[in-house]
């Protein structure tokens, strides 16, 4: 196979695929990218066998063919030579050159047999979807994904979709995010749910980046499959039974406190400098007008912030971890955000005061 191509049109597909790619392989082609140069068109696969991600671009086709190259380097050498060079890319069952001005390099190169597919999604529905709508909730709530949890199906995303709207949901079991956002899907009144894994969460946030045109979602039993632009991004699903998070809400939690959502995120943070190392504990006292923040370690170091705030509430006090206090914050986007609290021993609720389309959930620490 040999094509040539303009170092800034590769460097884009490249860089997308190549996040796919583990560094760490139990089989030797999966450090490589599929290669398959045909009629004026080259695309780009990479693959964890979990994950798949296939990006073309145009180029110029003198040889068509198909074959492997190592990912991490093909990205790194693009990525490191100058702007508005031109490659010519030859590429051979066990070798393949790449030539740019004056520079020469030589890459080895697996056949394509070898390369693994993701087996093709049988559709069961296609919807088309914003993908700054899909990227916005997916900035709300992968935070509080769980990492390498036991019960498997909390290491992903739920994705719900209803006729009328889009929802994603997270929770590793200490905290709950929940974000939603108006859609106009055709599902003939049923309602869609998915998890999709933390590495596929990872990657379609990824994809999505600033793109403000609509993705098309094709989903399949097991499988999930994107198409954005000259992008293809397929994903395995999680087969499990996603916790029933609406349970988890407090509904009873009457005890409201309104702050500044800025001043109250800079206070949590210079509270957490002296809180505990491990359990990063910080203890909300509430009174008529007044938070304070207080935090303390095993040094007998205290830190003590002081907010003006609207609330009637008085003489509560509750503690959290403060990192989950702060993912929230730092998901929402209103200048104002509600507390809504019950007390000493249950769970929080926080959200904009103007709006319920992103809501959070953070269980309470005994301090």
């Amino acid at each position: 196979m040999k094509f040539s191509i303009q170092r800034e049109a590769l460097l884009r597909p490249l860089s997308q695929v190549t996040g796919v790619v583990e560094r760490r392989q139990t089989l030797p082609v999966l450090a490589n990218l599929l290669v398959v140069g045909d009629a004026g068109e080259v695309s780009f696969t990479g693959t964890d066998l979990e994950v798949e991600m296939v990006a073309r671009v145009q180029a110029e086709v003198d040889e068509p063919g198909e074959v492997t190259v190592p990912a991490r380097k093909l990205h790194d050498i693009c990525k490191a030579l100058p702007d508005g060079t031109r490659l010519e890319l030859d590429v051979g069952a066990e070798k393949g050159t790449i030539r740019a001005g004056r520079s020469r390099y030589t890459l080895a190169s697996l056949p394509a047999n070898d390369f693994p597919s993701i087996e093709d999604v049988e559709v069961s529905q296609s919807v088309s979807l914003s993908a700054h709508d899909l990227k916005t909730i997916l900035d709300r709530t992968s935070f509080a994904m769980a990492n390498q949890d036991v019960r498997y199906y909390l290491n992903g995303l739920l994705v719900e979709m209803a006729d009328d709207v889009v929802r994603a949901v997270a929770t590793d079991g200490h905290r709950l995010a929940i974000a939603e956002a108006p859609a106009e899907l055709s599902l003939g009144g049923q309602s869609v749910q998915m998890i999709i894994p933390r590495k596929g969460v990872i990657e379609l946030h990824r994809l999505l980046g600033e793109a403000e045109e609509n993705l098309m979602l094709e989903l399949g039993r097991a499988h999930v499959r994107a198409r954005l632009g000259l992008t293809v991004f397929t994903s395995k699903l999680i087969d499990g039974r996603f916790p029933d998070y609406e349970s988890v809400v407090p509904i009873a939690a009457d005890q409201l406190v309104d702050a500044d959502r800025g001043a109250l995120r800079e206070a949590l943070q210079r509270a957490a400098i002296l809180s505990n190392e491990k359990y990063r504990g910080v203890k909300l006292e509430v009174e008529p007008g007044r938070l304070r923040i207080v935090a303390h370690n095993p040094e007998q170091e205290e830190a003590v912030e002081e907010l003006e705030v609207d609330t009637e509430v008085a003489g509560l006090a509750v503690g959290f971890n403060v990192n989950y206090l702060l993912d929230a914050l730092n998901a929402l986007d209103g200048d104002e955000v509600r507390i809504s609290l019950k007390d000493a021993n249950s769970s929080c609720l926080v959200q904009t005061v103007d709006s319920e389309s992103s809501r959070h959930v953070v269980m309470p620490l005994r301090l």
